[in-house]
């Protein structure tokens, strides 16, 4: 496989794995959608937040222009440090986003920058991106590690994926919060394979980096 397929192959499934709770923070937040509450406030913030982790996972990209990549895998060992601790102690997360409420009513204007502007200074984007960031707090410690050991071009296509799948996750989110039946399902059981999402995507890069080449056995 080639460094970008496998740049792919990476963003796709260490996105999947550190994001699944997230669409149930969407789903509530889309639910309480109304005149002052927009689904544009939610999409933008979402974004914002996410920036925000990128940016603070960015050292171990940087880090890794410097470090041999077979010691840079051994930080694959987080994801699978994350993964066991979530199947040790079983505790369900009960995440709290508070009810967004506004004081008054803004009319939307006819300029669509304008608009667009507004949106991103609105209060309640921020509320958005304020609850992404504190979500995402775990997901720093998964991406240095992925980001380690890539290239400039992989590392452009991890982050593509990601923003796209920013985009793609809140859709889904939206689908979701009409299918009350789908919704309750994820909520129930999409915890319940996290885990093993992380365990397997920490092998994934110790592999991919070839840090099992460092164990003796493994060398003789």
């Amino acid at each position: 496989m080639s460094k970008l397929g496998t740049a792919f192959s990476e963003g796709i499934i260490a996105f999947i794995a550190t994001n699944i709770d997230d669409i149930i923070i969407l789903l509530i937040f889309f639910s309480q959608v109304d005149v002052n509450f927009r689904r544009r406030h939610i999409l933008l913030g979402q974004y914002l937040g996410f920036a925000a982790i990128i940016i603070a996972s960015l050292p171990g990209f940087f880090g890794g222009l410097v470090v041999q990549r077979e010691w840079i895998g051994l930080l694959g060992l987080l994801p699978i440090a994350i993964g066991i601790q979530q199947l040790v102690s079983k505790k369900e997360e009960t995440t709290t986003v508070q009810t967004v409420s506004s004081d008054f009513r803004q009319s939307t204007p006819s300029n669509p920058v304008l608009s667009f502007i507004l949106s991103i200074l609105h209060p309640q984007t921020y509320k958005v991106a304020a609850v992404t960031i504190a979500n995402g707090g775990d997901n720093i410690s998964i991406y240095i590690p992925l980001f380690a050991g890539h290239d400039l071009a992989s590392l452009g296509v991890i982050l593509s994926i990601f923003f796209v799948m920013v985009g793609v996750w809140c859709a889904i989110a939206y689908f979701l919060s009409r299918q009350p039946t789908i919704a309750d399902i994820l909520s129930r059981y999409g915890k319940a394979v996290v885990p093993f999402v992380l365990i397997g995507l920490g092998l994934f890069i110790m592999y991919e980096r070839g840090t099992f080449t460092l164990l003796p056995w493994v060398r003789s």
